[in-house]
């Protein structure tokens, strides 16, 4: 059965409880069982189910609370505030009974999110080995919901689930996080936590809210409206099980002796190292089966003990064989590969350790900077250095797992199943701890984030619940220079953004992560760091919870002076060096690393290369790890920059005095030899108008292309460029490519094929069009009114200028340059200044190419002059500069 089947079967199971129950005796939910930590100091509700109408007594604390079961099976008791304590009983009769014990009342705290939430004390256990000796914690309780679907709508119950004490070995099933941060709230106040863990490994934060909370995003709910079709997700299952192709037969199995036994003598196996990955060491692009194997020595001492063998971690799956015996295996890459040896399999002298390794995408291998160690009896043999290895299969055709329906990543899913059984019950506050799973698109988190935490609000009916959230923490390669795009800053950006949000706390975890390593295990600080937010929000404790965060900037001559929130006791660098992961850039958002020093509680931070420095951020990167901007407490500055796109887009002109666009039309060998070379050089965009059967746009492809990867605009200039015959001086017009002889099915169509090739090399569906000669006419009929849906605006030939508000998106005026002089352009640029309007520059030839031309030396004249002005001016792309008009316009 595949993943998908698995997924869509249990999704089906639960859709049973998602209507109403039949009951003939009492039910309680499995949330309020034996162990159970009620909210204190609320008004609490019980609830269960049984027959309609049967009547319900519950006796707690010597008093008698009666309800009777409503039509649709369900009852509900109200319960008065109660004050910390216990353990105490509740007794549930109607036609059985049932008796709850230990019942302790104290704070109780929704633990929700992903991999890093789920992360266990087990996964912890060597880094903190006497937490999990000495812990003794019988208030600090833990009920782990296991992972459930639900597709078709919320779910009534859990399927089950239990309380456990933060003692012996029930704590190494506690969430880690979760369990450090319940430390710090007992060890303080000396009241019962309860957590309750509602959080999956690998899951998007859109599968949490539900359907309700996701109407903003239209998207979502026509999947969920979808999904919510059993006939739909059973095709997909179908779908899988027909694509999905056979793994390679792996010969290290089927050979009469197997690889991994005691009688079998390699053959062919060539060395490689450990840890590393196969691809960095001579194996091309392989997703298959590799084995592994060492021949190392043991001593005596070591083989008379049970042992432990720490292979780091392995990149996908791993079976372990020591000495023909398999000793463990994990079928995915994150767990760390700790596999007890028992004792009498290592014997004195030689022992042959074989891994096989499975690996479906990407790298496969062992990961860096892990322990790769045996030990036993208190000494330790280290395993790093050179193995053998040989591969014992290829895998072809193998199912992009991102193309996969998997229950639990859909809209709703992990909502409808994990958090709505359980909206009854009273809760202190909410642990966030996700991200990780989005940082692909991270745009929409600024979106999901505030929508996850109104919908839960409005879910558990407390619009000030306490919202505590962990910020991603640093991961993978450092980068020492100025990175252009890191999904990982922009969505740690969107977890800034939210704390817009009232009643909320993020915790800065950027030093606390690991480059190679998506589950960090220091989770003690992330929990001390959650604990303060709890101190702050829940208990009302006057101190500070959280390291600087941004809040503006001012631009002083050639420097940017930045103020924070939080400094606390005042801002210091950590680590007593200068300061680092500032960047600055002048208009063209071109980062640059920045010297950076601490006056009072501000940042001056500058670049004697940026004489107009009007942006900055800060540890923009997806591993910050350099970064050491903290407060006197300890605690570190969140990333930040000084900008968001969206709200600069609501200025006109970004906040400049007017806006240039450079357009080229014609897709000329000009543009790419002299026009793009220079833009590039000084950082400047413009848009490219291609007629898509022009002898230089289909002769140097990759060029263009190229072209857009540098950020240039790729706009439409029709297939052949048609023009109006009839209008003067158009002898020239050839007669296929007459408009006038054109009908307004060819005009649309020729124009969107050039679309299809356009998003074809730049993989973009937004932009511009450009009319041919200006012409807007079939038979007296505009084309470009059927053509609204498919660009953002379009550019006409008229030389005039006009403010943001005068403009028609859909009809922008341009000067079409033939011959003026670089003093000329520079005037019009001035005038444009002063008149705070639109430029739109027409060129075709540049040094030559074409009859309409401009000099060499007046174009770089002009565009040395916009280098110099950015300051004033915003030189942009065209499709840039029709979104600022049309938020501008729509905002006014």
């Amino acid at each position: 059965m595949t993943y998908v089947t698995k997924s869509i079967a249990l999704m089906m199971w639960i859709t049973l409880f998602s209507f109403p129950f039949s009951y003939s005796q009492i039910k309680l939910p499995h949330l309020i069982s034996d162990g159970v930590i009620l909210q204190r100091n609320s008004s609490l509700q019980l609830w269960g189910w049984a027959s309609p109408g049967e009547k319900i007594k519950l006796a707690f604390k010597k008093k008698e609370y009666n309800t009777v079961t409503g039509t649709d099976g369900k009852w509900e008791i109200k319960l008065e505030p109660q004050k910390e304590g216990g353990p105490h009983e509740m007794i549930f009769k109607g036609n059985n009974s049932i008796k709850v014990k230990n019942i302790m009342f104290g704070d109780v705290w929704l633990c929700a999110g992903q991999s890093n939430m789920v992360l266990p004390v087990e996964r912890v256990k060597e880094k903190y080995p006497d937490e999990v000796k000495e812990a003794n914690y019988p208030y600090i309780r833990h009920f782990f919901i296991p992972t459930t679907t639900n597709l078709a709508g919320p779910t009534k119950d859990l399927p089950y689930g239990e309380w456990k004490s933060a003692t012996g070995k029930d704590l190494l099933g506690f969430s880690a996080t979760a369990y450090f941060f319940a430390k710090e709230i007992y060890k303080k106040y000396k009241i019962p936590v309860g957590l309750i863990n509602a959080s999956v490994g690998g899951t998007p934060i859109q599968a949490w809210i539900s359907e309700e909370g996701l109407k903003s995003f239209p998207e979502d709910l026509t999947t969920i409206q979808k999904n919510k079709d059993s006939s739909y997700t059973n095709s997909l299952a179908r779908l899988e099980q027909t694509n999905v192709k056979k793994e390679e037969t792996d010969k290290g199995l089927t050979e009469n002796i197997k690889w991994y036994e005691q009688e079998y003598t390699p053959k062919g196996w060539k060395n490689i190292n450990i840890p590393g990955y196969w691809e960095d060491q001579g194996v091309r692009d392989l997703n298959g089966i590799v084995w592994y194997r060492k021949v190392i020595d043991v001593p005596p001492s070591m083989s008379v003990t049970p042992a432990k063998l720490f292979m780091g971690r392995i990149v996908d799956a791993d079976f372990v064989y020591v000495n023909g015996t398999k000793v463990g295996n994990i079928t995915y890459q994150y767990p760390p590969r700790r596999y007890e040896i028992p004792q009498g399999i290592l014997k004195p002298g030689k022992n042959t350790i074989v891994i096989r390794v499975i690996n479906y995408a990407g790298k496969g291998g062992f990961v860096p900077d892990k322990p790769y160690n045996l030990v036993a009896n208190g000494k330790v043999l280290d395993l790093k250095g050179t193995w053998q290895y040989k591969v014992g299969g290829a895998f072809e055709d193998i199912l992009d797992k991102s193309s996969r329906f998997v229950a639990q990543n859909q809209p709703s899913a992990l909502y409808n199943a994990m958090v709505a059984p359980i909206i009854n019950t009273s809760i202190k506050g909410i642990l966030w701890y996700q991200g990780e799973s989005n940082t692909g698109n991270p745009e929409p988190y600024y979106h999901y984030l505030p929508a996850l935490i109104k919908d839960w609000r409005n879910k558990f009916n407390s619009h000030e619940l306490p919202f505590l959230y962990v910020q991603l923490a640093n991961f993978m390669e450092v980068d020492y220079l100025p990175v252009k795009k890191s999904n990982w800053a922009e969505l740690r950006n969107a977890q800034l953004k939210t704390l817009s949000v009232p009643n909320t706390a993020m915790t800065v975890a950027i030093d606390l992560g690991e480059w190679n390593d998506i589950h960090p295990l220091d989770k003690e600080n992330v929990g001390k760091r959650l604990a303060l937010g709890a101190f702050k929000l829940a208990y009302n404790e006057n101190i500070i919870y959280s390291g600087p965060i941004y809040k503006s900037s001012e631009i002083t001559d050639d420097k940017i002076i930045i103020s924070f929130e939080n400094t606390g006791n005042g801002l210091i660098s950590i680590d007593n060096e200068s300061l680092r992961t500032f960047e600055v850039a002048s208009a063209d958002q071109k980062f640059v690393t920045a010297e950076a020093h601490i006056e009072g509680n501000r940042v001056i931070v500058s670049n004697k290369k940026i004489q107009h420095p009007e942006f900055v951020r800060y540890a923009w990167s997806d591993n910050p790890e350099q970064a050491n901007l903290y407060n006197q407490e300890g605690l570190p500055a969140s990333p930040f920059r000084n900008f968001e796109p969206e709200e600069l887009n609501k200025k006109t002109w970004r906040g400049k005095k007017a806006a240039v666009v450079l357009t080229y039309d014609d897709a000329l060998n000009s543009h790419l030899d002299k026009a793009i070379p220079l833009l590039d050089s000084l950082n400047l965009k413009a848009t490219f108008y291609l007629t898509a059967y022009s002898s230089a746009f289909k002769n140097r492809l990759n060029e263009w292309g190229k072209a857009a990867q540098n950020g240039h605009e790729l706009g439409n200039h029709t297939l052949f460029h048609p023009c109006d015959s009839s209008k003067p001086n158009r002898e020239w017009v050839k007669k296929d490519y007459d408009m006038n002889t054109y009908s307004m099915d060819r005009m649309l169509d020729e124009i969107k094929m050039t679309n299809v090739v356009l998003e074809a090399l730049d993989k973009k569906k937004e932009r511009t069009f450009a009319f041919t000669c200006g012409d807007k006419y079939i038979a007296n009929e505009s084309f470009i009114d059927y053509l609204k849906d498919d660009f953002t605006g379009a550019r006409s030939v008229r030389g005039e200028m006009h403010t943001i508000t005068e403009i028609d998106v859909y009809n922008i005026d341009s000067y079409m340059i033939n011959g003026e002089s670089g003093e000329q352009l520079v005037e019009m640029v001035k005038e444009a200044i002063k008149d705070q309007s639109l430029l739109v520059f027409l060129f075709h030839g540049v040094g030559g190419d074409h009859s309409l031309n401009v000099s060499a030396s007046a174009h770089k004249q002009l565009l040395e002059y916009l280098k110099a002005n950015q300051h004033k001016v915003w030189i942009t792309t065209m499709k840039n500069v029709v979104n600022n008009i049309t938020h501008v316009q729509q905002n006014n």
